[in-house]
């Protein structure tokens, strides 16, 4: 019972990954977990799902506010860093924007995890900060650099930081999943940028265990990779019209798919790791950890050197239609 009797703070805990880690924690009675976010909407619905529990308290604030940030973390032991902006599109016409959620947020995080002395600090990027094409990428790739940097550059202090490399959550807000379903049932027509675009995917439960998990092995430093699955786009729509036509009783062959190309800062592919970093980098069974900066992790029995590589999506054989049918099913997405 790793945070049975533990105070724990969850920064942006009202997204769905927050939202999904705030209830796997609650199962071991921890001593409280404060949950920080900036949409007193979002609390308000998360209080009413959660019910009245005196070991959950709600802080509305932004992480882009210090003063905020470093009250919520008074006398607190790990800390869940997950605000972001997340959308490539806000975060191309936006870009100083993200850089003061993104960048300076993180920041702050870092400061106030010190000055606190918190135990240890995760912080959650993305797949798109290796090799960035867009600005929603470069603030996450400067923001796992900070993470880094905080703890090779820690001094006296004895707070653990490291990060999460998240693929696209399947489900989450945001994601192409909903927003499939939404437009087939108003307009029998979906828009997608390229059928040939691929992309790697985790679910929800996937992505809470990794965050969890990289949290409890963390010695400082460390980039935690989830192996994870590539999917088309083109695979994902076919299944997403099928099976929402099926549903709702009316002809596939009724639905459009209009192919719109790559947005602004788009890619058409992502990636894992880049080269330099498979030559560091250790392989478990279920994902990669590339250590931190003269840092030494001693192999255990499920670790082995990775192999050196390009881990891109463009190179790794997507689902066929099945498999990634029947992911969906598990996840209860269709």
């Amino acid at each position: 019972m790793f945070f049975k009797n533990k105070k724990i703070l969850v920064i942006g805990g009202t997204g769905t990954i927050g939202k999904s880690i705030v209830n796997t924690i609650l199962e071991e009675e921890p001593s409280v977990i404060r949950i920080i976010s900036r949409d007193e909407y979002k609390q308000f619905q998360l209080q009413n799902d959660l019910g009245n529990r005196k070991n959950l308290h709600f802080i509305i604030g932004d992480v882009r506010d210090f003063d905020r940030v470093y009250n919520a973390m008074q006398d607190v032991d790990y800390v869940f860093h997950l605000a972001a902006m997340k959308h490539v599109s806000s975060c191309e016409y936006n870009p100083y924007e993200a850089v003061l959620t993104n960048v300076l947020g993180t920041y702050n995080v870092i400061k106030a995890a010190i000055s606190q002395n918190v135990k240890k600090v995760v912080f959650t990027s993305s797949d798109k900060a290796i090799s960035p094409t867009n600005t929603y990428g470069a603030t996450k790739l400067t923001a796992e650099r900070l993470i880094s940097s905080a703890h090779y550059n820690n001094g006296k202090g004895k707070t653990v930081f490291a990060s999460v490399r998240f693929g696209n959550v399947m489900g989450s807000r945001g994601s192409v999943i909903p927003l499939f379903k939404k437009q087939i049932l108003e307009n029998r027509k979906i828009t997608i940028t390229d059928r040939k675009m691929t992309r790697f995917m985790m679910t929800l439960t996937q992505a809470n265990q990794l965050t969890i998990k990289a949290l409890q092995k963390a010695k400082g430093g460390e980039v935690f990779v989830l192996k994870m699955p590539v999917i088309s786009l083109g695979s994902l729509a076919s299944i997403i019209i099928e099976e929402t036509c099926k549903k709702n009783g009316f002809d596939k062959t009724e639905v459009e798919i209009e192919e719109i190309g790559l947005r602004p800062g788009e890619k058409m592919y992502e990636e894992l790791m880049t080269y330099d970093e498979s030559m560091l980098a250790l392989e478990l069974s279920d994902m990669y950890i590339i250590p931190g900066k003269d840092q030494v992790w001693i192999n255990d029995q499920d670790s082995k050197k990775a192999k050196h590589g390009n881990y891109s999506s463009e190179s790794q054989k997507p689902l066929s239609l099945e498999e990634l049918q029947r992911l969906l099913r598990l996840e209860k997405l269709i």
